[in-house]
């Protein structure tokens, strides 16, 4: 593999983690130590800059009073699936220094809490929905860091747009104002074969390299969960 000399990041869903022995439980701090020693490997381990590699704890379902204990072990990045669940939670935990991703569906009528309340959004998946981020993020606030979420798989029972009709939304998406498209998403359905699980990732890697020469500020592949990180690692 050639060395990473970009700036693209992965940022990686923690939604399970095949190192982490479940019937032996462990502290948050200490899981979170084990994510971060093997992100930092793979990092080494596949000619990736330093911090090209960025966590992102899936957090639904789970309590304020476990978030701030992240918090304490160092992470930063919170994703979100349930809208009113993650306002609540976010009242609670004002104080903390959290960057709040919102990684489920939106419904457009929820479109402008979502916008007003986090600071990215990877499940992009129309112009409405969009246009709705668009009008109802502040214009005060910085613009709101989104990705396209892609049904990469095109599994019919999954969100995201198919692979042809990616640039497009883009392109209308990097028009829109208070809006900043970062880079694209995916959920890849989980295969038995390691060359069939990485395959996903090199599409969407591919996707994004297309997009860069006329949107330079895209840098992101939000690429699902982290029980594939070494096959996501391994392809980019």
């Amino acid at each position: 593999m050639v060395p990473d000399t970009s700036s693209k990041m992965i940022w990686v869903q923690a939604l399970r983690y095949k190192n982490i022995d479940e019937s032996n439980m462990k502290s948050i701090a200490e899981n979170i130590q084990i994510v971060t020693n093997d992100v930092e490997y793979l990092e080494q381990h596949y000619g990736r800059s330093n911090g090209s590699v960025s966590l992102i704890a899936a957090s639904k379902t789970q309590s304020a009073e476990r978030i701030a204990e992240a918090c304490q072990a160092g992470v930063r990045n919170f994703g979100e699936n349930y809208l009113q669940e993650a306002l609540e939670k976010q009242q609670l935990l004002a104080e903390q220094e959290i960057i709040w991703h919102f990684i489920g569906p939106i419904q457009s009528r929820k479109a402008r809490d979502v916008s007003i309340h986090f600071d990215w959004v990877h499940s992009v998946d129309r112009l409405v929905v969009a246009e709705k981020l668009s009008r109802f993020r502040p214009v005060e606030m910085e613009p709101l860091k989104v990705c396209i979420q892609v049904n990469i798989d095109n599994e019919a029972n999954k969100s995201g747009v198919s692979e042809d009709q990616v640039e497009v939304l883009a392109e209308q998406i990097n028009a829109l104002p208070g809006l900043e498209l970062r880079g694209l998403m995916c959920l890849p359905k989980p295969e038995q074969q390691l060359l069939q699980q990485r395959a996903p990732f090199r599409k969407l890697a591919q996707l994004l390299e297309k997009l860069q020469p006329s949107m330079p500020q895209i840098d992101t592949l939000s690429m699902g969960c982290l029980l594939y990180t070494s096959d996501a690692a391994d392809e980019l």
